[in-house]
């Protein structure tokens, strides 16, 4: 298994619970509804609290701002993602998800890369 995951900030007009809403109620089911024609095997959306809730942590550690949320996705593997570039079916659910993403999230200030999970506890 690999796993995608998208590291997102939200647009600068948007409230943390408007982002957060649009990203549940509206970009959820558009990413369930094209899961199989990009093979997606799951997909989790981790919500952050309020900025203020991290802010002696981050202070502590000199790290920077908060994220909005975390999405990550699980594939079989990085040759099945390869795999999705030469599907039309997969491009198009593709860009489908990349049209709907530049109405919530700040694309240029939010990190995205993959890897596979070692674990450790659990």
């Amino acid at each position: 298994m690999i796993k995608l995951t998208f590291c997102l900030v939200r647009l600068p007009h948007l409230t943390r619970e408007a982002f957060q809403a649009y990203w549940r109620g509206t970009h959820a089911p558009l990413v369930a509804s094209v899961a199989e024609a990009l093979r997606i095997r799951r997909y989790v959306q981790l919500h952050s609290a309020a900025a203020e809730a991290s802010a002696g942590m981050r202070a502590s550690r000199g790290a920077p701002e908060d994220f909005d949320g975390v999405a990550e996705l699980w594939f079989d593997s990085l040759e099945a993602v390869i795999e999705n570039g030469r599907r039309q079916e997969a491009r198009a659910a593709a860009a489908l998800l990349l049209e709907d993403e530049r109405r919530f999230i700040d694309l240029p200030r939010s990190p995205i890369w993959w890897g596979e999970e070692k674990v450790i506890v659990g």
